[in-house]
């Protein structure tokens, strides 16, 4: 995420789920990387080049307080608040807006439980694109970065791979596929095509799941408007135990390949918003990509998580019919 984001001198980068801070680490180490020296056996940045101002916050305590420790240690321009970023931002504007950042690289809690009226009654208007099943927060998340980034910002996050193909072929309304479709066409009150690339990880890279992610792209000053990268990384990875490892060729040739804006057999994609509008908004990079690797098998989270949207769709077709019955005066 950090070679996707490429910061630059003197940008500022937000994590609104920081955890301990390695999403604001990476990018500080990426910027030494690319416009540090040598000095003293270590890597830092000279006088002229600006650093790489971080903001984070965090809900967990314990958590918050590595977050600052790591920031310390690394020697970073870091801002790290502790609290609920969904309920309660930390980093607001005097005039009660949200502070914009230039970049955010997030890695929120997957298909999270958060109650709809978070977004029904937000103050901030974070949620214009749309509300989310109680079941899963992943599109409310996105939807509070975008919210949280500069007029010409970018933003990469890492999210469940269900986030980009739920929904898609439903014959009726579904909400996470409406709010796909917000992010890729827009209407009168949002922007639209701000989605850049998706970029499908392998399988038991992290290590409270076994299930593969993927990495997504958004940059509200594309570079290719009208189109979307996708890159099927799945075969991307050295075996591990007890994790498989990206490395770092397999990191440079994805960024090289977002960078340099290219479609590779069996790897990479360029689709068009048109065709992501064709196949109902699914963004999923094994859909455009096939590496022939076999049939692809639904991981367990994303099935529980399409049971309880499931189950939330009916009892609210069940309330629905109690209305109409009781109305009709033939509730039971």
């Amino acid at each position: 995420m950090a070679h996707l984001l490429d910061p630059q001198p003197g940008m500022t980068l937000y994590d609104p789920t920081c955890g301990s801070g390695g999403l604001l680490i990476k990018p500080h180490l990426r910027l030494l990387e690319t416009h540090g020296v040598q000095q003293n056996g270590r890597q830092v940045l000279p006088p002229e080049v600006a650093p790489l101002r971080v903001f984070g916050q965090e809900i967990n305590p314990s958590t918050f307080a590595m977050a600052r420790m790591n920031a310390f240690i690394h020697d970073m321009e870091a801002e790290i608040a502790l609290g609920d970023t969904m309920a309660r931002p930390a980093f607001i504007n005097d005039d009660g807006s949200l502070r914009r950042f230039d970049l955010v690289a997030a890695n929120p809690m997957w298909n999270q439980d958060i109650p709809t009226g978070v977004y029904e009654n937000d103050p901030y208007g974070r949620f214009e694109r749309g509300t989310l099943p109680g079941s899963s927060a992943d599109w409310g998340w996105v939807q509070h970065m975008v919210a949280s980034l500069e007029p010409r910002g970018r933003m990469a996050v890492v999210l469940d791979t269900g986030a980009v193909s739920r929904g898609s072929g439903n014959q009726g309304s579904n909400r996470e596929r409406d709010v796909r479709r917000a992010f890729v066409e827009g209407d009168l009150v949002t922007q639209g095509d701000l989605i850049e690339a998706v970029v499908l990880l392998p399988e038991n890279l992290f290590y409270n799941t076994t299930a593969p992610g993927i990495v997504m792209v958004l940059n509200k000053a594309r570079r290719h408007p009208g189109e979307i990268l996708l890159v099927n990384g799945s075969s991307l990875f050295v075996k591990g135990r007890p994790k498989n490892e990206l490395t770092d060729e397999h990191v440079a040739h994805i960024a090289a390949l977002y960078h340099e804006w290219k479609a590779e057999e069996g790897l990479s994609a360029i689709i068009t918003t048109a065709e992501a509008a064709r196949n109902d908004y699914n963004l999923s990079p094994s859909r455009y990509v096939a590496t022939g690797g076999g049939e692809e098998v639904l991981p367990l989270e994303e099935a529980m998580t399409l049971v309880r949207e499931a189950e939330e769709e009916r009892a609210g077709a069940d309330a629905a019919m109690r209305e109409v019955l009781a109305a009709l005066g033939l509730a039971p």
